[in-house]
């Protein structure tokens, strides 16, 4: 998360397999509660968009993508762990280049040393029907 008072620049990547999409798992302790976004992250200052989508996705599941399309921009008001944010995202469509990726179940992955994530695939009817949390909402619009 970016510092108080500043917006961040994220690129995030929306893989697809059928009815399913690939999302990483997250935890809000203050809301207590359990939700999922598309994989990506920040975009450095001189770093194309596209280019920290494959940077990200590299660093953190060691994933090549292709069949990268530009779908839109969401602009992203809330709150995490008890903090104001405010995001705007550069949203792609994607593939992965290596098939073992839609074979797995779910990874591990560690965005830091500290922060240790999941990423998994998931039907895209338990997001419609409430069952799971996506963010941001923004998000069913691409779907």
């Amino acid at each position: 998360m970016s510092k108080p008072g500043e917006i961040r620049v994220l690129a995030l990547g929306l893989i697809r397999d059928g009815e399913r999409i690939f999302v990483s798992e997250g935890y809000d302790p203050v809301k207590q509660e359990i939700f999922y976004r598309a994989l990506g992250g920040g975009v450095d200052f001189g770093e194309t968009s596209r280019a920290a989508l494959e940077r990200e996705f590299q660093e953190e599941i060691q994933a090549e993508l292709n069949n990268i399309r530009y779908l839109g921009s969401i602009e992203n008001l809330f709150t995490f762990n008890g903090r104001q944010g405010h995001e705007i995202i550069q949203l792609y469509q994607c593939d992965f280049a290596d098939p073992k990726f839609y074979q797995l179940e779910s990874l591990v992955f560690y965005e830091s040393e500290k922060h240790k994530h999941r990423a998994l695939w998931i039907n895209i009817s338990r997001f419609k029907s409430g069952e799971l949390k996506l963010v941001p909402e923004a998000f069913f619009e691409y779907l």
